[in-house]
């Protein structure tokens, strides 16, 4: 194809077509592309950024027993409840709430004896500083559920 003065697209046959009819097809093809995404918005599977978004929202809280008490054992075995809620917050109180994250890397593993698994690595603003956050889930019973968790940022030192 090949533009005429007049904004005109001209096909292989010399048949004219505006470029604004061309540029809305295009348009209509995108958007529908885009709503058959199939929900993942995020690119992770459907209830991993809702469990990532509910351990958000729990540590800002400071529901730091909720967040073990639904974590996988992976978490649990390598804390105790008391260990936990130290760790979480002193990341809530040295940085903050999270602000803004930026996805860094996403790898999703099928694992035979716990499900699937899916590490999630962010670029992460919080209130005061930035950080490098990581978050691994295991998905049990349909379910994903915290297996680790680690932040790195020079305010946690």
């Amino acid at each position: 194809m090949r533009e005429s003065a007049k904004g005109e697209m001209r096909g292989e046959r010399g048949r004219r077509r505006s470029a604004p009819a061309f540029a809305c097809c295009a348009l209509a093809l995108a958007l529908l592309s885009a709503c058959a995404a199939d929900g993942r918005r995020s690119g992770l599977p459907p209830g991993a950024q809702e469990a990532i978004d509910a351990l958000t929202q729990d540590v800002a809280d400071g529901r730091f027993d909720e967040v073990y008490a639904a974590a996988a054992d992976e978490w649990r075995a390598t804390a105790s409840a008391e260990e936990s809620r130290n760790v979480l917050a002193r990341v809530r109180d040295r940085l903050g709430r999270v602000q803004s994250r930026v996805p860094v890397s996403a790898t999703e593993q099928p694992n035979a004896a716990a499900g699937r698994t899916l590490s999630v690595s962010y670029n992460t603003k919080f209130e005061r500083a930035d950080a490098i956050e990581s978050v691994t889930l295991v998905e049990r019973g349909g379910r994903w559920r915290l297996a680790r968790y680690s932040v790195n940022s020079d305010a946690l030192k």
